[in-house]
């Protein structure tokens, strides 16, 4: 089966990341809106973003920040209503914004109508039921008997999308075809089907790889999402189907659009940013990073990622983000302001769909010691909380939000004078704000730094230089030392966007925390 070509705009998109909770607040209630999100898009527009992923806005009781739902067709009452929604798309849509949706298609909340009916019908197979404890399985609320399977948390029961094998003595492994599992496949094309007609773009799929269990090489989920592409070519076209599967060999020839590497899934993302501060887990591997002052990674771990990855013939994107609502922020830790410069360098020139978590874009700090918020500690070194914090849109303590204690998740940050705030860092031309714009704008300008841009790697140490197109050189060093790389014939290239490099006879030098982007003569 072949899939219809992705919709054009998402070639060289520019993805936003945005945690409605945190990002703009509206009506003073202490928790942000999608209506606070309208009121902001001047600023994404300006900054150059082509498609913003809202992380769940269904309705939920919010004891995993929305990805426990349990209406998956309203909107949460503490975002708006649909007609929020609907004015979100079309103001977006006046400025060349899309919208996608964080569709959770593996579990949804114990409270969830679906969940309490099954918890008391024993011939109801829309969840996964054993019949004795085994591991993982939480015992029933209701009065069925047994024990259901969480997907995460366990007020998160995993919806029966079936095994890829069967054993004798677990009975409840039911097929792919199974009347539970085929009714979950319809509810996914439901949800699709009523959002989609409102405006919205596509989804963002959470954990896109776990819908069939005990499923080797994931070769049942593929067909699913396989079926689930066919569908939406036939019906909605121009819509866009991204994963949460950071697999893009796997992913891609199994419908999605596009891919994100993923901190969880390898150390791809991790080889790049990840300094050992901030969240940590013991199930993370040792390592170091390549944006390091100290100049002790290499950058080898994430090109093999993404060679593996890259899709063949065109078909399909890698999405490569500065971090996101489960992970470190790019300012972590030790991590100074002039140290992103080099990684949003790399970042607009590689051929990846680069992705900015809101707040990067300024540089945001994780905030380490936050109490746990609607689920956000996971383990004692892993609260996710320090990264969604409220936007620091001024220069006030409360970064916009409004001081009524009410619903509020985040205290007020201690007001402090070199907190990046949107508002600062647009007066002074030489912020990273402006910077990051700047790039955008160059990316968008020059096919060439795209994400179907031809790429050759000159070199891979310190600093990094490759070449866009065969007519652009980039060249990064996140190292504090300066670094040299010898390879003639690159002079009379002119410096499109740098600080710190200078190009002659005998090849590049960069200084501290360099970076260049060049236009070479023809």
């Amino acid at each position: 089966m072949t899939n219809q070509p992705a919709p054009s705009w998402l070639a060289d998109a520019v993805l936003y990341q945005i945690y409605p909770q945190t990002f703009a607040d509206s009506d003073g209630d202490g928790i942000g809106d999608l209506a606070g999100i309208t009121e902001h898009l001047d600023h994404l527009a300006w900054l150059g973003v082509d498609a913003v992923w809202l992380n769940p806005c269904f309705e939920s009781p919010f004891r995993d920040a929305g990805y426990d739902v349990t209406d998956y067709l309203r909107i949460a009452p503490r975002y708006g209503t649909q007609e929020d929604l609907a004015a979100l798309v079309e103001a977006a849509g006046r400025r060349g914004i899309r919208i996608l949706l964080d569709l959770v298609p593996g579990h949804t909340s114990d409270r969830h109508p679906w969940f309490l009916a099954a918890a008391d019908d024993p011939t109801d197979q829309r969840y996964i039921w054993a019949d004795r404890q085994v591991p993982r399985f939480v015992p029933s609320p209701g009065k069925r008997p047994g024990y259901y399977l969480p997907n995460f948390f366990d007020f998160q029961p995993a919806l029966n999308f079936g095994y890829a094998r069967s054993l004798d003595d677990e009975p409840w492994r039911q097929p792919v075809n199974a009347e539970g599992p085929q009714a979950n496949r319809a509810a996914l094309r439901e949800i699709m089907d009523h959002w989609l007609p409102v405006g919205v773009a596509g989804f963002r799929v959470d954990m896109a790889y776990s819908l069939v269990k005990d499923d080797p090489g994931r070769a049942e989920t593929s067909k699913l999402w396989r079926e689930q592409r066919a569908w939406l070519d036939r019906h909605h076209p121009e819509a866009v189907l991204l994963a949460e599967w950071g697999r893009p060999e796997l992913s891609l020839p199994a419908g999605f659009h596009a891919d994100f590497l993923l901190h969880f899934a390898g150390r791809a993302v991790r080889s790049l940013w990840d300094n050992g501060e901030g969240m940590t887990s013991p199930s993370w591997e040792d390592g170091t990073c390549y944006f390091d002052p100290q100049g002790r990674g290499s950058m080898d771990e994430f090109l093999a990622a993404w060679r593996t990855g890259r899709p063949a013939g065109g078909r399909g994107h890698v999405i490569l983000p500065t971090a996101n609502h489960d992970y470190n922020r790019l300012a972590t830790g030790s991590r100074t302001p002039e140290q992103l410069r080099a990684v949003y360098a790399f970042l607009m020139t590689w051929p990846t769909l680069p992705a900015i978590y809101y707040g990067d874009e300024i540089g945001m700090r994780f905030v380490p010691g936050l109490p746990d918020k609607e689920g956000s500690r996971l383990e004692p070194t892993n609260n996710r909380a320090g990264s969604r914090t409220p936007m620091q849109w001024d220069d006030g303590p409360n970064a916009g939000f409004s001081t009524a204690p009410a619903g509020r998740l985040y205290q007020p940050l201690d007001p402090d004078p070199g907190r990046p705030t949107v508002a600062s860092q647009l007066a002074d031309p030489d912020s990273l704000l402006n910077l990051v714009q700047r790039l955008i704008a160059l990316r968008r300008s020059t096919p060439a730094l795209g994400s179907r841009g031809a790429v050759e790697v000159l070199n891979t140490g310190y600093p990094f230089v490759h070449l866009r197109g065969g007519t652009h050189l980039v060249v990064v060093n996140p190292r504090r030392e300066p670094a040299h790389f010898t390879h003639p014939g690159l002079v009379g290239a002119r410096a499109l966007e740098a600080h710190g490099i200078s190009v002659t006879a005998d090849g590049v030098h960069a200084g501290a925390f360099a970076y260049g982007i060049f236009e070479l003569s023809r």
